[in-house]
């Protein structure tokens, strides 16, 4: 049985060479247009708001603070500007270099940290239902969902970007991908 075993499995042992490039399409297939998306809602009607916070941004990534000035974006701290910002610069920065395979371990952590982030405002600031694992619902909302998008994240930091990325091109040697 151990060899029947071993005859089946044994060219699948080294994978990551194709499993790092299926886990970045997998990303680009089910979560790059998301993020992408999501982070169109915060520029407004021009791409001023690459620049300049918008009361939508506001309000997603501040709820409580935003309901608390009606929405009023000239109301938000500074603080608060820098971070509706940062946010949405990361929502199309992050899954690009992940796409193209550049700094990916880089990027899977921003992007590990954003979702956390993101979890939270989502939960805590605009009451959303967490959802609860081993629920036996795979239409859970936060925690089945989001851990999910957390593993292939953490599957591309621990193996990189593979063979057919930036991070291979650029890699002196095989070490960096």
């Amino acid at each position: 049985m151990r060899r029947i075993q071993y005859a089946l499995f044994a060219p699948y042992e080294d994978s990551d060479h194709w499993l790092t490039t299926l886990a970045r399409f997998v990303f680009a297939a089910v979560l790059l247009t998301y993020f992408w998306n999501s982070g169109l809602t915060k520029l407004g009607d021009s791409l001023d708001g690459l620049f300049e916070p918008t009361f939508n941004a506001f309000a997603q990534i501040f709820p409580r603070a935003a309901e608390a000035v009606s929405y009023d974006i000239t109301q938000a701290t500074q603080y608060q500007r820098a971070i509706i910002l940062l946010a949405t610069w990361a929502e199309f920065i992050l899954p690009a270099l992940i796409l193209i395979g550049l700094f990916t371990r880089i990027a899977a952590v921003g992007m590990i940290v954003f979702i956390v982030v993101q979890s939270a405002t989502d939960i805590i600031g605009h009451a959303s239902a967490a959802g609860a694992w081993f629920d036996n619902l795979a239409t859970g909302t936060i925690l089945d969902q989001r851990a999910l998008w957390m593993f292939l994240l953490i599957f591309l930091v621990s193996k990189g970007a593979g063979p057919y990325s930036l991070d291979r091109f650029m890699a002196p040697r095989q070490t960096l991908y």
